[in-house]
């Protein structure tokens, strides 16, 4: 669908774009359950160099995070900006030129971070950055608390889907994110991005990958019955159709240091456990990640950078 502004400014006024459907009136002013108005708001546009190999690559990942989360987790690592205490507003011409810059920078991908609350919006920037010569592929970030039709919104403009999928029980999710249908929108949603983009698609030559899905798990201090749900379920229901990332960079910040079960890493005989379980149960397709991850250094600064 084209995103006019007739359509944009109809979708802002009363939201429902994610399962939150707060109806918030975000066009004149309200903000939404995600914190955030109708006016666009970012906290970096910079080359990222610690996603996937297939996703970075050696140039890095064009990637713009944007302020506000409609999940909002209790232990999120972008504390700041999914708060909206970072962020900087930028017009939708901007956002546009933004995109092209960043792929003048040489970037693998233009990465779009946590912008469900923004979709309208972002798919009105992306239509004018391809008018203007955008032609490397749009990755769609996200924490998988999505509506399938807000994610209709996007068939055709991005290539390759990055979701988590963050939990499995509803008690876990409810603890963690106030969100206990949690996994009863994100499967769905997950499903949606298979048939927006099919199987995964890489070029031989540079190994990025051109479309497919990689969904994330990230491995939670004391949460190994739930990752091994999660992962039976997306090989039982995806096979080699999807790409897996097992992460184990966990990194507990300081607004869960009241929180016991969150405040420490995952030591690596969990996260070996779950390497075990994923082989046993015959995950071919996947990222694991090596060495000491949880680090804040996997963390950026949002200062605004290419914003200006």
């Amino acid at each position: 669908m084209q995103m006019t502004w007739e359509k944009i400014n109809q979708l802002m006024s009363c939201c429902t774009l994610c399962p939150r459907k707060c109806r918030a009136d975000r066009l004149n002013g309200s903000h939404g359950f995600c914190g955030q108005g109708a006016d666009v708001m970012a906290a970096r546009a910079a080359l990222h160099f610690w996603e996937e190999p297939c996703i970075s690559g050696s140039q890095g990942s064009g990637t713009v995070f944007f302020s506000g989360c409609s999940l909002q987790c209790v232990f999120c690592q972008n504390h700041s900006i999914a708060s909206g205490q970072a962020g900087k507003r930028i017009t939708l011409r901007h956002l546009s030129a933004i995109f092209l810059s960043l792929q003048e920078k040489g970037a693998a991908n233009i990465n779009l971070v946590t912008a469900s609350h923004f979709v309208p919006q972002v798919c009105h920037a992306l239509e004018l950055a391809r008018q203007q010569g955008l032609h490397i592929p749009v990755v769609y970030n996200t924490g998988s608390y999505e509506e399938v039709s807000t994610l209709r919104m996007l068939d055709g403009l991005v290539d390759i889907y990055l979701p988590d999928l963050k939990y499995h029980s509803p008690l876990v999710s409810a603890k963690y994110s106030q969100a206990d249908n949690y996994f009863e929108k994100a499967a769905p949603a997950i499903s949606e991005m298979l048939r927006q983009t099919g199987r995964p698609v890489i070029d031989t030559s540079s190994g990025l990958m051109k479309k497919g899905v990689i969904v994330r798990h990230l491995l939670l201090p004391g949460e190994a019955g739930d990752s091994k749900r999660i992962l039976r379920y997306l090989h039982d229901t995806y096979g080699n159709d999807i790409y897996i990332s097992i992460m184990s960079q966990y990194t507990p910040m300081n607004q869960v240091s009241h929180i016991p079960s969150l405040n420490r890493t995952i030591t690596d005989q969990e996260y070996l456990r779950i390497l075990d379980f994923a082989d046993k149960i015959g995950i071919e397709q996947g990222f694991l990640q090596e060495g000491p991850c949880a680090d804040e250094s996997f963390i950026p600064p949002f200062d605004g950078e290419g914003l200006e």
